[in-house]
């Protein structure tokens, strides 16, 4: 009788502090790597991710969540304990689950060493006791500015944490478009270890050509915690321009203040704007629409690149200037219009609404275009890392 294969344990870790971003992501990248033969354990703060649908082969466990207050500051979401504590009991989730779980491959989503520091006891004792596993940064391409970047990564020695406790980092994005080794002036054995896997793509789902009196605009922020302005610019441009030949589904995000909830909803009721708080198929909502209107989040972006659709983006660039940059880089490649969060009106949002609706063919021929290699990249990755051990690789 032939012998079983032993399942391939995957940990992913998602710090997911406010917003749907980090857990979005993660749960892109299990839906691909999931398996037959292949476990995958998430281990987040998200406070919404028991509403996503888990695939068979995919489970998590939930830690406390925390609020970033500042780019320093976290408190916790729900329980009112000090940080410190809070913090401590995320540690100890972590690293309880991974000596029992004993990845074979371990995820870590953007930050090296988790929120404070979080990870790094779980890292140090897979480099100890569990030599063959695979530990991975994902990062996005674009994290903030050069110079912030680069002070912040010294500051918290992540180059060094790179070398000693990390096998190989995925960049979620294409050199050509942004290169952070240089950009954020990585050491030549930490550049050796990058690995640009290409945008990640977001299932399609598949939607009949319909003939509509009116264009449908999607308009999207996110989580919520941080794009009222775009919602309530949005509603101004219809208040002050009388009738349009559009129609509207406004998402506003699940973090949305229930106050300013409200205060959306009765405008839009007044518009005749359908209004939701959060959509488990965004990707088909959008798939639908015209045109999207929406902040320069990585995941929004990689969504609108999935369903080739154009979109005027408003970037915040504030605390970091990670969607400024990433919305100009896309518009330079035709990928999208934006317009600065400063200068946002609702006379130039709706000058970009109307041009949009009107001509889209210039974005909609580069998009139509775009490869978006990601999850092919990925799955490269983990076919070469099963049939490799890492110590092999390391004598090499």
């Amino acid at each position: 009788m032939e012998e079983e294969k032993k399942a391939y344990n995957i940990l992913m870790y998602s710090h997911d502090t406010y917003g749907l971003g980090h857990i979005r992501r993660t749960m892109a990248i299990a839906r691909n790597l999931v398996d037959k033969d292949v476990n995958i354990l998430i281990v987040t703060g998200s406070p919404i991710v028991g509403r996503y649908t888990m695939p068979k082969g995919i489970d998590f466990v939930r830690m406390p969540g925390m609020i970033k207050k500042t780019n320093h500051i976290y408190v916790p979401h729900s329980i009112k304990v000090d940080p410190k504590i809070a913090i401590s009991i995320r540690k100890n989730i972590i690293s309880a689950t991974a000596k029992t779980f004993k990845p074979d491959l371990f995820i870590v989503d953007k930050v090296p060493i988790g929120l404070k520091g979080e990870v790094l006891p779980t890292l140090k004792w897979i480099k100890k006791n569990l030599p063959c596993t695979r530990v991975v940064l994902g990062l996005r391409d674009i994290l903030d500015d050069a110079q912030s970047t680069i002070a912040d990564w010294e500051r918290k020695k992540f180059p060094e944490v790179l070398r000693d406790l990390y096998s190989e980092i995925w960049v979620y994005g294409y050199k050509a478009m942004y290169n952070p080794i240089e950009e954020y002036q990585f050491p030549e054995d930490i550049a050796k270890k990058t690995v640009f896997t290409g945008y990640i793509p977001r299932k399609v789902p598949r939607t009949r050509k319909t003939k509509r009196k009116h264009k449908q605009v999607v308009v999207t922020i996110g989580g919520g915690g941080d794009g009222y302005c775009v919602l309530d610019t949005y509603l101004k441009m219809l208040e002050t321009n009388g009738t349009v030949d559009f129609k509207t589904l406004m998402i506003t995000g699940p973090f949305l203040s229930p106050d300013r909830l409200d205060e959306l909803a009765d405008r839009a009721r007044a518009l005749k704007v359908q209004i939701k708080p959060f959509v488990r198929n965004m990707e088909k909502r959008m798939a639908k629409a015209d045109l999207v209107v929406s902040m320069g989040g990585y995941n929004s972006m990689c969504e609108i690149l999935s369903i080739k659709k154009p979109a005027l983006i408003i970037p915040r660039d504030n605390p970091r200037m990670e969607q400024l940059i990433r919305a100009q880089v896309f518009k330079e490649r035709c990928l999208c219009d934006f317009i600065k969060w400063d200068d946002v009106t609702p006379e130039t949002m709706r000058e970009k609404v109307n041009s949009l609706l009107d001509d889209p063919s210039i974005y909609e021929a580069e998009l139509e275009t775009f490869a978006m290699t990601g999850l092919e990249v990925m799955r490269k990755r983990l076919e070469y890392f099963r049939e490799h051990c890492y110590q092999d690789d390391i004598k090499e």
